[in-house]
């Protein structure tokens, strides 16, 4: 009877001390679910912030393309004003006949002349240069190579070119008493003028 009584107590004893280390393992479990739902959360934060910093470098990325398509949308805008630099070629001298239309053999048409110049250093051809008056009357320049800081004279009349005369082959004179000069380039574009007559000589280099 002694003994079983005292197995009874062990028994209890022991069922005891496991109910004590089952209901501490129990906070510690509940901290550690605790702390992976923390976790969960910062990986959510942390995935939050990734997004978040995605979402800033793509705004920043697609400012980076608008800018630079401005900048291009400037260039494209600045490249098409005319940035050329002054030409090297200039109308200089210019020499009108009066009383010509009564020579007989056109001779004095040749003393009738308008300069023009290359203030260069370099050589410039003036093919496709044009020489015009008030009237439209136009000469346009042969395959004609300008040496630097020379010149040549474009005579009205008819003649053999050099390098130093041109000709253009005209009957009738071109420059009157009170007319203007204009020089274009192959392009059209004017380089130079001179006027001269009812406010005396001007010159505006284009």
């Amino acid at each position: 009877m002694s003994a079983s009584l005292t197995t009874r107590r062990a028994l209890a004893a022991v069922l005891a001390a496991g109910a004590l280390i089952g209901a501490a393992a129990m906070p510690a479990a509940a901290d550690g679910h605790g702390h992976g739902r923390d976790n969960g959360r910062n990986h959510v934060r942390d995935h939050d912030h990734g997004r978040d910093n995605g979402r800033d470098n793509g705004r920043d990325q697609g400012r980076g393309r608008d800018h630079g398509r401005d900048n291009g949308r400037d260039n494209g805008r600045d490249n098409g004003r005319d940035h050329r630099a002054p030409s090297s070629i200039a109308i200089g001298e210019v020499q009108n006949e009066d009383g010509m239309r009564g020579d007989r053999f056109g001779r004095a048409l040749n003393r009738e002349w308008v300069e023009v110049k290359n203030t260069g250093r370099h050589a410039v051809n003036l093919r496709g240069y044009t020489l015009t008056d008030e009237q439209g009357n136009r000469y346009r320049f042969p395959d004609f190579r300008l040496d630097g800081r020379s010149s040549v004279k474009v005579h009205t009349g008819q003649g053999r070119n050099t390098r130093h005369d041109l000709y253009q082959d005209r009957r009738r004179q071109v420059w009157d008493d009170s007319d203007t000069a204009t020089l274009r380039d192959d392009r059209g574009n004017i380089i130079d003028t001179e006027s001269w007559g009812r406010r005396g000589h001007h010159h505006r280099n284009g």
